[in-house]
């Protein structure tokens, strides 16, 4: 099993999940040329994509789906209305049509060699979901959290017993406080419990579900301007100091470019 982080921030994310035979997408939100570029990068290509699993239908994991889909019927994994959100979007009806595999919030479906389990977190979306994605042949997991305003019981308990975990770190407290940039109403959604996870909270959530099974923690879907990436790994990985759990890799994912491939 092999995980490659993308892209993530909040201009777009995508991640690839890979066995020998199959390759993953969790979501799609880079244009499908930055996809098609940071493949080519890992020395991946487009075609070889078995399909996209998607979290929900915000235009920063979904904008790469026309360009995905254009060529050929790749298969779409989504919910019903995660689905219909993105197919009421006039440009998607114009450019290109989905082949869609809907699954029900909380249901496991397989992609290839690999099992999806999604469930429900808190978002301000139609239905946002995150997952687990597991190889059963190896009994490798890794969990995918990004877009989620706190971690509910149902969220932890998901992602216990992981070798690999993605999570937000959206941003640190104090910098979206003082940004001047942003107007207080979006300061609010962005803090909210349907909003996205601080760097104190992902830190939090870390720790609670660390165990000697997890080995590498990703931090994902940092802000440009009200978050850092030395801070979130230093907040992440300090707090897992303090619990002793001083094995657990902390990394973080950039926008601009792929994270190093991990091989399990």
């Amino acid at each position: 099993m092999h995980i490659t982080i993308l892209g993530s921030g909040s201009a777009g994310n995508c991640t690839l999940i890979e066995t020998d035979t199959t390759a993953l997408l969790v979501d799609a939100g880079l244009s499908g040329r930055q996809i098609a570029q940071r493949l080519a990068l890992i020395g991946r290509h487009i075609d070889h994509i078995t399909g996209v699993v998607l979290t929900h239908e915000h235009s920063d994991h979904t904008r790469g789906l026309g360009v995905l889909c254009k060529s050929r019927p790749l298969p779409v994994y989504a919910n019903r209305l995660t689905a219909e959100a993105v197919a009421a979007d006039p440009e998607w009806q114009e450019r290109v049509r989905i082949s869609w595999r809907l699954f029900s919030t909380g249901a496991s479906f397989e992609v290839g060699d690999l099992l999806v389990e999604s469930f429900s977190v808190p978002h301000d979306a139609y239905d946002p979901v995150n997952f687990v994605i597991r190889h059963p042949n190896s009994g490798l997991a890794i969990g995918v959290l990004t877009d989620l305003g706190h971690a509910t019981k149902l969220v932890t308990e998901r992602v216990r017993a992981m070798d690999v975990l993605v999570v937000e770190a959206n941003h640190d407290l104090k910098l979206l406080q003082e940004d001047a940039a942003r107007p207080w109403a979006l300061k609010q959604r962005i803090m909210s419990r349907h909003g996205h996870l601080s760097n104190d909270a992902a830190a939090t959530l870390t720790s609670e579900v660390a165990s000697d099974k997890l080995r590498h923690v990703f931090l994902a879907h940092l802000s440009r301007d009200c978050n850092r990436p030395e801070l979130a790994q230093q907040v992440v990985a300090d707090k897992l100091r303090h619990i002793g759990a001083r094995h657990i890799a902390v990394a973080v994912a950039s926008q601009d470019k792929p994270t190093a491939t991990l091989a399990l």
